[in-house]
């Protein structure tokens, strides 16, 4: 009797020690799995972008190549979700990715400057107090920032409401998180941030009060440039330039969220681009972009040498006027797309160069989730003996093999 139970005993044994070495290698595998999705792929893929390099001419000093680069990451449409439309699971989901993308991106590329333009928030429009402030905790604790980067914010149509929801409440608010700088000059750089929801041009008293603030910016960007010598033209100078602080005489960036006027994303291309079947539908000016009046204005009154734009969650690449650029940055959530990016850009007073680092795919992590599951349940399978070993079931056809 004591030899039975002896042998019940070892049994029992071995099969609680089968069950603990399968439990171990299943968190193992559940483990090698969440710690390559959440964090070691977003190394691996932003680990590849580099900053573009300025080209330079013989005529350029050595300080202005090397010492004046200001190193810009831009990037738009995060779209934070809110207490009425945000599901839980997807509020995890797509806001773990863009905070591991955001603070992998700035260990890696160590940027001087973050360019956020617009639509933070998807609720920011209707959004209650407590909403609001809980909104902005989570924005802070996701795109939180070391002391020496600076982060700007443009305002979009999510953040503070179309113009026909846009209240002076909603834009204080947004402007007390978030400096209501409108011209932010470094390294000889100037950069305008425009409130493109406010260009409506009706005369409201919001519209009347952002059109006056950016006629002012340009004649002091004007009054830089005459003083320094760039404006030649004597009918463009102005006898009204004040003796107050100067800006850099170098033209501005434009930064908005509604791009400027064009008739649809027709002539846009690249893998990031809006999909085939959306690029010939005709734009809705004041919707999806600023109206041919309000974008002529922004061009006659600044002539800037860049523009960024996001709020279409594409990208698109056109010209305007006298060949000046304009670029939509994609959307950086996985919300809006499966191939997020941002905007690098090596920036000096005279020059610019620019590329783009996408984020890694949603489809290649589900995929690998997949992937993983399926191997899971290959494990407890063979484990359990309702499937072959596939290494044994290799090996018995290697050897069948030999034999013939």
């Amino acid at each position: 009797m004591a030899t039975i139970r002896f042998g019940f005993g070892r049994l029992n044994f071995r099969l609680l020690k089968g069950r603990s070495f399968l439990l171990l290698k299943l968190i193992a595998v559940v483990f090698a799995v969440l710690l390559f999705c959440e964090f070691l792929i977003y190394y691996l893929v932003i680990f590849q972008c580099n900053w573009p390099k300025v080209k330079t001419s013989a005529y350029d000093s050595e300080q202005e190549t090397h010492g004046t680069v200001l190193k810009a990451i831009f990037l738009a449409d995060t779209h934070l979700l809110g207490e009425v439309r945000g599901h839980w699971l997807d509020k995890l989901r797509r806001e773990w990715q863009m905070e591991r993308a955001f603070q992998t991106a700035l260990w890696l590329l160590q940027p001087e400057v973050v360019f956020i333009l617009g639509d933070i928030f998807d609720e920011g429009k209707w959004s209650s107090s407590q909403a609001w402030a809980d909104d902005v905790a989570r924005f802070q604790k996701m795109f939180r920032h070391p002391p020496h980067v600076q982060l700007k914010v443009v305002a979009g149509n999510h953040d503070i409401g179309f113009h026909y929801q846009m209240d002076t409440y909603r834009i204080k608010r947004f402007e007390k998180v978030f400096n209501p700088e409108r011209l932010f000059s470094w390294k000889g750089i100037n950069f305008v941030m425009v409130n493109s929801v406010a260009l409506e041009g009706d005369g409201c008293d919001i519209c009347s009060g952002a059109e006056a603030e950016l006629m002012e910016i340009s004649h002091k960007l004007n009054c830089s440039r005459e003083v320094n010598g760039l404006i030649s033209d004597q009918k463009q100078r102005s006898s009204h330039c004040k003796n107050g602080q100067l800006r850099p005489a170098s033209a501005p960036v434009l930064l908005q969220h509604f791009p400027l006027y064009r008739t649809s994303d027709a002539n846009c291309s690249g893998e990031d681009a809006a999909p085939p079947e959306e690029r010939s539908i005709p734009f809705k000016e004041r919707y999806d972009v600023l109206s041919r009046e309000a974008s002529q204005k922004l061009l006659w009154w600044f002539q800037p040498r860049l523009v960024l734009s996001g709020h279409t969650h594409s990208a698109c690449e056109v010209l305007h006027g006298a060949g000046i650029p304009e670029l939509s940055v994609p959307s950086f959530s996985w919300r809006n797309r499966n191939n997020p990016s941002f905007i690098m850009g090596s920036m000096t007073p005279t020059k610019y160069a620019l590329a783009k680092c996408y984020l890694p795919l949603e489809d290649t992590v589900l995929i690998t989730y997949c992937g993983a599951a399926g191997f899971l349940v290959v494990i407890i399978l063979v484990d359990l003996g309702l499937l072959a070993s596939p290494f044994l079931l290799g090996c018995k056809l290697l050897r069948k093999f030999k034999t013939v």
